[in-house]
């Protein structure tokens, strides 16, 4: 190429920049634009109960799930409270056999169960179960875990300490693995397109989304389930969370008002377990079958604080790049941002960090921007907490309500922002024509995701 061409170029580039459209967003939207990544599909399986629209009642009445641990073996261990997947016949309520036979829950962890009740009510939603080899293999799998189950490893130990090997299980190593779920989804319904497995801590079910969102850009699929899953309240998890003085220990008696992101009291997170899957699907695949659509991914980012193995950076700056790359990533400013579905876990450190975070990137549009925790309500998923809140953050851009963080009595995080205490509120403020929002999640090991999702608009 010869000077004067290149000239030409460089003067096209800069009057791209000039009017306000970064090179690499025009770059993007020239190589992905053909495609976008739709929502078509949603599964839940949480403390507040089983049921996407279930779930998001409760949710948006401020409704908590969160009760007290069961179980004798947890008595020495400080923290008390938890949030269980509720069993049972009533409505929201889970009855497993319904989904896994007791045959194949023997050989089988409960976070891949709780996977598959959730991969199942997401792929009956999307009306989306291909049955043509063509469609099987174009359909893939994304699905991680934070942990593995240690109450199985702990067992199984024991077994083998005192009864010697011929007593081990051939089924432990697969209960154990933290792809199992992923794979488990795959073979029951026949998916043969990429099957991924996330592993990254309380950021692994926003990382699957993403991940999963970024197979179908780049054409290695055309639709994808996709997601995190957990069950972890067991004595040795709970007693290792609790001897890091990360759980909460002061409501023991009140569960309910345990979690309480923002608010003054808060003492540590709350665990609990579940499930959040969802289908996306290229937009021209979605289309041409007359998929329901609930939304879109826009954009993912990814960032690490490379700082701490458990404590966030305290000025937020690892929750602040993985937030403007997740902008970036989507083409989309900040003034467009109505709304963040913040990680707040209800821990001292972390929820004040990610506040700071957020001010740094949105105080020139704090009076247009909500911000609300929904883990007051749902506890801590670890491994599902971020493609739960994924689900809720898609949601609330479909219906433009907004949960609210519950428990927030006394604010205590330093910066002016609207957590929507107590109570749903509307989503009035929509500058850019439709309703876009983030949700964040930040895991141990300093490592934060983001997505930016919005409202599903055709043009």
């Amino acid at each position: 190429m010869n000077t004067l061409v290149w000239r030409v170029v460089f003067r096209a580039r800069r009057q791209i920049i000039a009017q306000g459209v970064t090179w690499k967003c025009k770059k993007l939207s020239t190589q992905t634009g053909s495609r976008r990544v739709v929502v078509t599909g949603l599964g839940l399986v949480t403390c507040l109960g089983v049921g996407t629209q279930h779930v998001w009642r409760k949710l948006l009445d401020g409704a908590c799930g969160i009760s007290a641990i069961k179980g004798k073996e947890f008595e020495q261990i400080p923290a008390k409270v938890a949030g269980y997947v509720p069993r049972g016949n009533n409505q929201g309520e889970l009855t497993l056999e319904d989904y896994v036979n007791p045959a194949d829950q023997r050989i089988m962890s409960l976070a891949s169960a709780y996977s598959l009740v959730a991969a199942e009510e997401a792929l009956t939603d999307a009306q989306w179960k291909p049955d043509k080899e063509e469609d099987q293999i174009r359909t893939g799998v994304a699905i991680g875990m934070g942990m593995v189950g240690m109450d199985q490893i702990v067992e199984m130990g024991l077994t083998l300490r005192e009864q010697g090997y011929r007593k081990v299980s051939p089924h432990f190593i697969p209960r154990v693995l933290v792809n199992m779920s992923a794979g488990h989804v795959s073979l029951k319904y026949g998916l043969k397109g990429p099957n991924h497995a996330v592993s990254t801590a309380c950021t692994t079910g926003l990382h699957a989304i993403g991940d999963a969102t970024r197979f179908i850009q780049s054409g290695d699929a055309d639709v994808m389930v996709a997601g995190g899953t957990e069950a972890s309240i067991d004595p040795i998890s709970v007693a290792g969370f609790a001897k890091m003085r990360a759980l909460s220990t002061k409501f023991n008696d009140t569960p309910h008002l345990a979690s309480r992101p923002f608010d003054r009291d808060r003492d540590g997170f709350v665990m609990s377990e579940g499930a959040g899957v969802m289908v996306l699907e290229e937009l021209s695949h979605a289309l041409r079958r007359g998929a329901k659509i609930y939304g879109e991914i826009l954009g993912y980012g990814l960032s690490g604080d490379a700082h701490h193995m458990t404590a966030p950076c305290s000025d937020g700056s690892g929750a602040q790049r993985c937030m403007k790359t997740a902008l970036k990533n989507a083409c989309i400013s900040e003034e467009q941002i109505g709304y963040i579905n913040a990680h707040a876990t209800s821990t001292p450190l972390g929820d004040k960090a990610e506040s700071r975070a957020i001010w740094e990137i949105f105080s020139k549009n704090c009076d247009n921007l909500l911000v609300s925790s929904t883990k007051g309500a749902l506890g801590h998923l670890l491994g599902a907490a971020g493609s739960v809140e994924a689900i809720v953050t898609l949601l609330a851009c479909q219906s433009g309500e907004i949960p609210p963080t519950i428990n927030l009595d006394h604010l205590d995080t330093g910066y002016n922002l609207n957590y929507v205490p107590k109570v749903s509120v509307i989503w009035k403020n929509n500058p850019s024509g439709r309703r876009i929002a983030l949700t964040n999640s930040f895991g141990f090991g300093g490592t934060n995701g983001c997505l930016c999702i919005s409202s599903y608009h055709l043009d």
